[in-house]
This record gives structure tokens, sequence and C-alpha cells, in this order.
């Protein structure tokens, strides 16, 4: 590798977290969409990228789900149903969830 190559593969490392998918774009894309748990799930085939981002949101989801039971003295599961029953609601045209059963349905 030369000067320039060691550089540019330095800079891709460097940005390579600005370039990674977000959830708004995962939605668009109809890679992601509301699972009937109150999580993120992937549609079909995931890719790394798509895993680690629903890892990364149903991390942050379960912390908040946690909070809201531990505060209001719902269940876990009570929460969980409450955001899935709001995130179909607010689910845009297009986008994917789950219904009650399991399939996925579009918007």
């Amino acid at each position: 590798m030369n000067c320039f190559e060691v550089a540019a593969f330095l800079l891709v490392l460097a940005f390579q977290s600005a370039w990674a998918i977000d959830l708004h774009a995962a939605k668009e894309q109809g890679v992601v969409g509301e699972a009937n748990t109150g999580y993120l799930a992937p549609i079909g085939t995931p890719s790394a990228e798509v895993k680690a981002l629903v890892s990364e949101v149903n991390a942050k989801r379960k912390a908040e789900f946690k909070r809201t039971a531990e505060k209001t003295g719902a269940t876990l599961q009570q929460v969980q149903f409450r955001f899935y029953e709001l995130a179909v609601q607010r689910t845009k045209p297009g986008h994917y969830y789950q219904d009650p059963g399991g399939s996925w349905k579009q918007k």
C-alpha cells in the first residue's frame, strides 16, 4: 500500500459510522419494521449493518421499557404492548409493521 492508499483506508474507517444505515433509512428501504413485541425487527435476510441497527435500537427500547414499567407499576409486557400499539399508529405509509398474529403488513 502506498501513502495515498493508507490515507484513504484510514478515512474510510474514520467515517464509516457516518455511512451506517439509520432507522429512518432502514424503514424507508423496507428492511426493518415494528414487531408486535414492541421491538424493531429485520424484514427478510438482514445485512450486518441492519442487524447492528436493530440490536442498538432494541437495547435502548428495552432499557426505556424497563424504566417505564418500574415508574408506572405496569408489567414489562404491558409497556411493550402499549409501545407496539403506538408504533403502529405512527407507522408511515409504505413502512412495515407486524400484526398481532405475526404477519408483516405494509401501511
